[in-house]
């Protein structure tokens, strides 16, 4: 199968959740043998028109990647790069210039289009734009990292039948084998930015001072001064440990030896470290915001709690660390890379079929 992916930003040139999803899309499709093009801006070196990294081809459509979001530039020679492409299914970003561009080119070379939407707008945000509502209607399929984004895309206007959730996977065999870095009682790992909300965490421990424990929060951002100060008024610095980001080959080690991980985020379109630290056998516990989706991880699970007051949270970092530590758990094992892969297959054969193709 040939898949035209379309995403004029992609993970090299900005590592975010979106980017990082196609990318690791892409790549376990070219892995599995299928003939993978993305469509994109130029982010390599020299004057030559494509380049191929793990497998994966990567055409520019532009020269120079946008200043200032998605460019009309691209969006007006992407059809043109479809047609040349020749694919079978075309997989784009869900920005609502360049969807629109290649539902005009996916009837042109006559193959569906998956929109995989990964960042919805935000709840509390009344108005949407038009180009947004038309680019929900326009996909033949779309996918959405979770239930909470899939709700979001569907009251863009989006048909329920046409929207499916297909996760964020991890490498659970990669879990399995790594070894284990003692220390944390407590872990949180995120990017330290207005969403983060590390203080409700911050605020429960702090209330648990006359216990014995050691947390360790991952990651950096524009937050991160303020939570450093933060623990130290709150008194409690010598038991926090700040580390800063790291790649997952070290975070998860840290979390095989954790016994709680937290998630308290205001908005997370999928939770990937939090479904890491599940498969690395941590009890869980997450504080339910609307606009985050780390709750549906933690509906169905014995060794997780949802909380939604700092009370709540306090009293659940008390009884969590009360369970029987594992190092694999092996109930998130169908988050794995080449079962989560099937899932994007079957989306592929699908709209195939109802395309009218076969």
């Amino acid at each position: 199968m040939r898949v035209a992916f379309v995403v004029e930003v992609t993970a090299q040139q900005a590592d975010t959740g979106a980017t990082r999803r196609l990318r690791r899309t892409a790549e376990l499709l070219a892995g599995r043998g299928h003939d993978v093009v993305v469509l994109c801006a130029q982010w390599w070196d020299g004057e030559h028109d494509a380049f191929e990294q793990d497998d994966v081809t990567y055409r520019a459509v532009t020269t120079e990647p946008p200043t200032d979001g998605p460019s009309r530039r691209f969006a007006m020679a992407l059809p043109g790069a479809l047609r040349r492409a020749k694919p079978d299914v075309i997989h784009a970003d869900a920005a609502p210039e360049h969807v629109l561009a290649a539902k005009t080119a996916s009837k042109l070379v006559r193959a569906p289009l998956v929109v995989d939407w990964y960042d919805a707008p935000l709840a509390s945000e009344a108005s949407n734009t038009r180009t947004l509502r038309m680019a929900a209607r326009a996909a033949d399929e779309i996918v959405a990292p979770s239930e909470t984004v899939k709700t979001r895309v569907r009251e863009l206007g989006a048909d329920g039948d046409d929207v499916r959730v297909i996760p964020n996977s991890i490498d659970v065999d990669a879990i399995r084998e790594a070894d284990v870095v003692e220390g944390a009682d407590v872990v949180y790992s995120r990017r330290l930015d207005e969403d983060a909300n590390l203080e409700s965490l911050l605020l429960a421990l702090a209330e648990l001072r006359d216990r014995d424990w050691h947390a360790v929060v991952i990651g950096d951002g524009p937050e991160r001064d303020g939570y450093e100060r933060q623990v130290r008024d709150l008194r409690i610095d010598d038991r926090v440990e700040f580390t800063g980001s790291q790649p997952v080959e070290k975070r998860i080690p840290v979390f095989k030896g954790a016994h709680v991980y937290v998630q308290t985020a205001r908005r997370e379109a999928f939770p990937t470290d939090l479904l890491r630290a599940l498969t690395c056998g941590c009890s869980g516990v997450v504080e339910y915001h609307v606009d985050s989706s780390a709750h549906e991880l933690v509906e169905n699970e014995d060794r997780t709690f949802r909380t939604t007051s700092e009370q709540e949270l306090t009293e659940a970092l008390v009884t969590a660390a009360d369970l029987p530590q594992m190092e694999v758990n092996e109930a998130f094992a169908e988050y794995d890379h080449q079962q989560v892969l099937e899932r994007y297959l079957d989306c592929y054969r699908d709209v195939q079929d109802d395309f009218g193709l076969f």
